[in-house]
């Protein structure tokens, strides 16, 4: 049977599906706010640890970087590896998001809400 407006889709059934992806993204945020991944800086002599959802969640530095002398470079290196460690967290958020995203922008089997008359 064929809806009002003539579009040919059963509305109810694509809610459910939003809904499902909807709780999908949600338990796979839980999950990446769970995880931890690290970054290195200085061949290791810097270590940063962030969640998943980019927190820092603990910095290891070596002794032997450690120079009174010189400041900068210890500063340098602690930039360094929350940036490392910052870029796996925003690399195994695309792989955890990357296919939930995929499915929110077409082709994933939902019809462009700006042609049903919301949006656009």
């Amino acid at each position: 049977m064929v809806q009002p407006g003539g579009g040919g889709f059963d509305l109810s059934q694509i809610m459910q599906q939003a809904q499902q992806m909807q709780q999908q993204l949600v338990q796979a945020q839980e999950e990446l706010a769970n995880t931890e991944v690290t970054g290195t800086a200085g061949g290791g002599l810097v270590t940063a640890t962030v969640s998943g959802d980019s927190q820092l969640k603990n910095l290891v530095i070596d002794p032997k970087v450690v120079d009174p002398e010189d400041v900068e470079t210890l500063a340098d290196l602690v930039v360094a590896a929350v940036r490392d460690a910052s870029a796996n967290a925003q690399k195994l958020t695309e792989q955890k998001l990357g296919p939930l995203a995929g499915g929110l922008g077409g082709g994933g089997g939902m019809p462009d809400l700006g042609s049903l008359g919301f949006g656009g």
